[in-house]
């Protein structure tokens, strides 16, 4: 598998629950791998790792995944599988207690505070298979159908109201600048990775894109002029390529254990944190506060004996 080209890559690993090219029905997938989510307290920047105790915000056996805080950081919304059919979404306030917000006969995925801050978005698998990103309000009703004609899609990041940008499931995988409002979207880029991020103050997004000669790339594209700028080389060694933005303009990426960041304007990556001395697995997705205090980290469960 590793030696698939990305776009194959990214639809057969990195979206192991997502299933599937065919918009024919299918049968049942089987159970997501086992993640769990934990909190880490920035209470003083980055430099709080070196005493940072990871706390468990999501840690049932099972697949618990994709955090989002919440606009004023008080809240993880994540997706989860709790009864081994289907997986649906979760919040949990930081220190506080878990409550399911989105539940239906479908699997949804991704949770994402709307910009006007009234709605959740998330990509849906619908009945037949498909697809697409969907709106909820936040208290998990009103759901509807964002872009009709746009499918698969596998991941978003929101840059206002009207405009995103997509990572839809090839092959290749592309990424796409749609509108709401038009229902349109644009293809800009293709060979890319999972993670598509908002990049703190600017109207841009970063994504991870696979050169010819097969490193990986962290760009950046700008959502008015459509420009695509080189940032940095991924992190050597990582599987998942996942980025998180701290709000200083510092991007996280994980190695295996380890996190690692990076800054315009330093020289390369550098080692912030490593989960293995917590017993932890691997980190392979990751979320950061909007006020910088906090990371939510996805972490592989970890085989008992």
């Amino acid at each position: 598998m590793f030696h698939c080209r990305l776009s194959a890559c990214t639809a057969l690993f990195l979206l192991t629950p997502i299933l599937a090219w065919s918009q024919a029905a299918a049968p049942q997938p089987p159970a997501p791998p086992g993640t769990n989510i934990y909190f880490l307290g920035l209470p003083d920047g980055l430099e709080s790792l070196k005493k940072a105790m990871p706390q468990p915000l999501a840690a049932d056996k099972g697949y618990e995944n994709q955090p989002f805080f919440s606009p004023d950081s008080t809240t993880v919304f994540f997706t989860a599988d709790r009864d081994g059919k289907q997986t649906d979404i979760y919040e949990r306030s930081v220190g506080g207690r878990t409550r399911e917000v989105i539940r239906t006969a479908e699997r949804e995925y991704s949770p994402t505070i709307t910009p006007d801050g009234r709605g959740i978005s998330v990509i849906r698998v619908e009945a037949d298979g498909t697809q697409r990103l969907w709106r909820f309000d936040r208290d998990g009703s009103h759901p509807k159908v964002l872009l009709p004609e746009i499918k698969p899609v596998g991941y978003h990041a929101w840059i206002d109201d009207d405009v995103l940008a997509l990572f839809v499931l090839g092959p290749p995988a592309t990424l796409r600048l749609a509108r709401v409002s038009t229902g349109a979207a644009d293809i800009v880029a293709t060979d890319i990775g999972r993670s598509l991020q908002r990049i703190p103050g600017r109207r841009a997004i970063s994504f991870v894109q696979k050169e010819a000669d097969g490193h990986f790339v962290v760009k950046q594209l700008d959502a008015d002029t459509k420009r695509i700028t080189a940032l940095t080389d991924a992190v050597a060694g990582s599987s998942d390529r996942d980025c998180a933005w701290m709000p200083d303009g510092t991007l996280l990426m994980s190695a295996g254990t380890r996190i690692l960041a990076w800054k315009q304007g330093t020289d390369g990556w550098r080692e912030v944190f490593d989960v293995r001395p917590h017993g932890l697995g691997n980190v392979t997705r990751m979320a950061v506060a909007p006020n910088g205090r906090a990371i939510a980290i996805v972490v592989n469960e970890v085989a008992t004996p």
